[in-house]
């Protein structure tokens, strides 16, 4: 290589960025005094921008590819700088370079309760939270109004603001999105896009692109999520004297299959059947007062119920109840009680067989007597 060639190497220069990060939205090419060489390469990757700034002014943005700085492809710098017939190098110029890749698992959340107005509910305390994803726009916008002479900008920079924004403006998107509480855990796609539509007008101001807005998770008050499982548990009961009869022959025949249980599941058997009684009783006087006609003053007190036998019976030897005629009809069908089955009442002079008692009778009558002999 002669002498003339060397010198003129020495001339060249690259401007490029190699972007080794995840975070970095802005980068400014570091070159003593700013001085640029005439005939430099510039190389632009994808997923980049170089914008050239002149005494802080924008002058001209190149896109991916590479580049011979030159008069020709640097038409606003030759403007702003005067220069009619060509520059001579070096020539000065902050170069910044704009990554234009997608910013994704960016977290935001409500900086507080949202207060919506549910029809089933009321007024209900909701919060949220989940994830943005961001993309420079507009470079241009994005240095003049956000960076300015800093010459690393991360997405840390900006997190903040975005965050606020969502979280302002979600305050104001969830209770107008008519979404009742209980259906927003299903409709979170749906609340995302709203959310994304609504506040990407600002976002964009700064020169960014919102893409993206999840929501991971929607925060509803104890006292909300604690009626949820009851009403829901209540539906999926639905006749509740049923529903207790049910426990209450499943807890005799546990205690069966369990001796020492025996005395405690009768205690829970009377208490169970004790308050389904209740409950029934309490129904059945409101839909008899309602049928009665309105002839004078109502008496003070409702006559007493007519009483009903309440036998004991013996399981494993040991006495278990008193159950009415309901509940035993109720054992007698699922095998628990049998017409040789031990049962006693107040008034007996000793235990019988059941099928020996008179009043025992109805139980057995949709039980089939047993096989005769083959």
């Amino acid at each position: 290589m002669g002498l003339w060639d060397k010198l003129t190497a020495e001339l060249i220069d690259i401007v490029q960025w190699l972007d080794d990060t995840s975070d970095t939205l802005v980068y400014r090419f570091e070159r003593y005094g700013n001085e640029i060489k005439y005939g430099a390469k510039l190389v632009v990757r994808e997923g980049q921008v170089a914008a050239f700034i002149n005494e802080g002014q924008l002058a001209d943005v190149f896109k991916p590819g590479s580049y011979t700085l030159t008069t020709q492809n640097l038409p606003v710098l030759t403007t702003l700088k005067g220069w009619k017939y060509g520059f001579e190098s070096p020539f000065k110029a902050e170069v910044y370079f704009c990554s234009t890749r997608q910013f994704t698992n960016l977290k935001w959340g409500t900086p507080g309760p949202v207060t919506m107005r549910d029809p089933e509910f009321g007024a209900v305390r909701v919060t949220s939270y989940g994830l943005y994803s961001i993309r420079l726009k507009d470079p241009a916008v994005f240095i003049r109004e956000i960076v300015g002479t800093d010459g690393n900008f991360t997405t840390e920079s900006i997190e903040d603001n975005v965050r606020g924004k969502i979280g302002m403006r979600i305050k104001e998107v969830m209770p107008d999105a008519g979404i009742p509480v209980i259906d927003l855990e299903s409709k979170v796609v749906q609340l995302g896009e709203t959310m994304r539509t609504r506040i990407a007008p600002s976002i964009e101001a700064l020169g960014l692109e919102l893409t993206e807005v999840q929501v991971q998770d929607i925060g509803l008050p104890e006292e909300v999520e604690r009626a949820i499982d009851k009403a829901g548990a209540m539906r999926a009961i639905g006749n509740m004297q049923m529903y207790t009869q049910y426990e209450t022959a499943s807890s005799i025949n546990d205690a069966a299959n369990n001796p020492g249980g025996v005395a405690a599941a009768g205690v829970g058997v009377g208490m169970g059947f004790g308050m389904g009684g209740q409950m029934a009783g309490a129904m059945g006087g409101m839909l008899a007062g309602q049928a009665q006609p309105q002839t004078g003053a109502a008496p003070s007190t409702p006559p007493p119920l007519p009483s009903q036998p309440r036998f004991y019976v013996a399981v494993n030897g040991q006495q278990s109840g008193p159950f009415d005629l309901a509940m035993l009809q109720q054992m007698a069908l699922s095998g628990q009680l049998t017409r040789d089955s031990l049962v006693w009442k107040q008034g007996m002079p000793a235990w019988d067989a059941a099928g020996q008692v008179t009043e025992m009778t109805a139980v057995f009558a949709a039980v089939p007597p047993p096989m005769p002999p083959a």
